[in-house]
């Protein structure tokens, strides 16, 4: 996950497919509980994670498919 952790809006995945807070998320991937014992996502939060970084690069192709259109196409930030 190194070379894409800063290109990823954690909060975000944390808040949108786990309805957690974004320090939760942190410790999951640092592999902690947050109280300093060992912790980690499990099977079921790995499969919803999995999920949700599929649906993000569903979301990057159809922006990056969005540009490839003529120049004169504006491409709109929402």
């Amino acid at each position: 996950m190194r070379d894409i952790s800063l290109s990823i809006s954690w909060r975000e995945i944390a808040n949108n497919y786990f309805k957690k807070s974004s320090s939760w998320i942190y410790h999951k991937l640092d592999g902690t509980d947050g109280n300093g014992g060992v912790g980690g996502f499990t099977q079921e939060e790995a499969d919803t994670l999995y999920g949700a970084l599929n649906d993000l690069a569903e979301r990057l192709r159809r922006a990056a498919e969005s540009i490839k259109a003529p120049a004169s196409v504006s491409c709109q930030l929402n």
